[in-house]
């Protein structure tokens, strides 16, 4: 049995119209002027105004931070700390989805830290206390509300760096299922793919403690119960619930275990193509589930029996699993292979140099370290091969 040493963070308010007691929430923390991280969609879509309303109705001061895209880079960090030191918060909220959550935990390193975003990459490298946060999350994917970590790329090389501390945990999560229901039907479908890799990766992965499987199991019942519905019924609220409280115990599983190989195959292919991590790693995660199949015991079998209890897989779970998870995909009108991926290579030769490219990058991600069964440069190429 894996040791562990765990504490429990952060407090977790959950409930439709949550959002609403976000000054409150705050104001028990102690702010006074709160820099609120959203992105552009989340201000178009209305939902930063109504953290912005709740904050404002406690009496708190408020100046928002939307200079950031998608995968936040080292350069947004730098513009959002230049903003911090010009308005002097006491306190952050990341109110969207995990890019709004990840750059304002990057802007926290360095305003409260300084130095750069690069040096804290890798774990527990902050160097004081930092603010005070309140993460609300609008998607239901990342579980970036309950982790430690800011994931940034860097702007140049494009190489995501993980860059985690304890002073970084959210102070509290609000989760309001109401929030998710406006974001279009691509990002329900990436953000619901990448939730499902995380509560599988961090079922099997070397890291993975009784406390984690807690998480993990739990994280995959509700999203893979969840997951078909907000797909047909968009506003289908029960669904949603499933969907970001399912997100959100894989948060937890990831920050009490780690993730693993399908996550190191995702990065660079995001990294050189610009593809949303949730298609990659949802894309890899049949094929690493098979590789992975004789290193993990009845674990693919025990996911499996969760699905339909009355119909488990009797012979070849592993098998099972990738039809799942395949399935899963088509329905959410995802990519199966990556030759149906904008900017893969058409030549044989560009595309065997590519995957070789890929391969050498994905060995270096930490993630790859905590696959139950060990990868190397060429185990990389096999998978994006099968994956072609």
């Amino acid at each position: 049995m894996q040791d562990f040493d765990y504490q429990l963070r952060p407090r977790i308010v959950f409930g439709a119209n949550s959002i609403g007691r976000l000054g409150k929430l705050a104001k028990e923390l102690g702010a006074s002027r709160v820099l609120l991280v959203s992105d552009p969609g989340v201000v178009a879509a209305g939902i930063y105004e109504k953290g912005k309303e709740s904050l404002q109705s406690e009496g708190l001061a408020v100046v928002g931070y939307h200079d950031f895209a998608e995968n936040p880079n080292t350069k947004h960090v730098d513009r959002g700390v230049a903003y911090a030191r010009e308005t002097q918060p006491d306190f952050i909220v990341g109110l969207g989805g995990g890019s709004s959550m990840d750059c304002a935990k990057g802007i926290n390193f360095v305003y409260s830290c300084g130095g750069t975003m690069h040096d804290y990459w890798g774990v527990g490298k902050a160097t004081k206390e930092m603010l005070p946060m309140i993460a609300v999350p609008t998607t239901s994917g990342t579980g970036s509300e309950t982790q430690s970590f800011a994931l940034i790329s860097d702007s140049d090389t494009h190489v995501k760096m993980a860059c985690g501390d304890p002073k970084a945990a959210c102070r509290v999560a609000v989760l309001d299922p109401l929030l998710t229901v406006s974001q279009p039907a691509g990002v329900t479908a990436l953000t619901g793919m990448d939730a499902i890799t995380h509560a599988l990766e961090t079922f099997v992965c070397k890291k993975s403690t009784p406390i984690s499987e807690c998480y993990s199991l739990e994280a995959w019942q509700r999203l893979t119960s969840g997951f078909p519905g907000v797909l047909s019924e968009p506003d289908n609220i029960a669904c949603r619930s499933e969907m970001q409280l399912g997100a959100c115990f894989a948060g937890m599983a990831i920050e009490a275990s780690m993730l693993g190989g399908a996550h190191a195959l995702a990065n660079p292919i995001t990294a050189y193509l610009g593809t949303p991590h949730g298609q990659a790693v949802g894309m890899m995660m049949p094929h690493i589930v098979r590789f992975n199949s004789i290193a993990v015991g009845d674990r693919y079998a025990r996911l499996m029996r969760m699905v339909d209890p009355l119909n488990p897989p009797s012979s070849d779970p592993s098998g099972a699993l990738f039809a799942l998870l395949q399935g899963l995909l088509r329905e959410s009108g995802l990519c199966t292979s990556l030759r149906q991926l904008a900017g893969w290579p058409t030549s044989d030769h560009d595309e065997k140099t590519f995957i070789l490219k890929m391969a050498e990058l994905a060995a270096k991600q930490w993630t790859g370290a905590f696959n139950p069964r060990p990868l190397s440069v060429s185990d990389f190429v096999d998978l994006y091969l099968a994956a072609l």
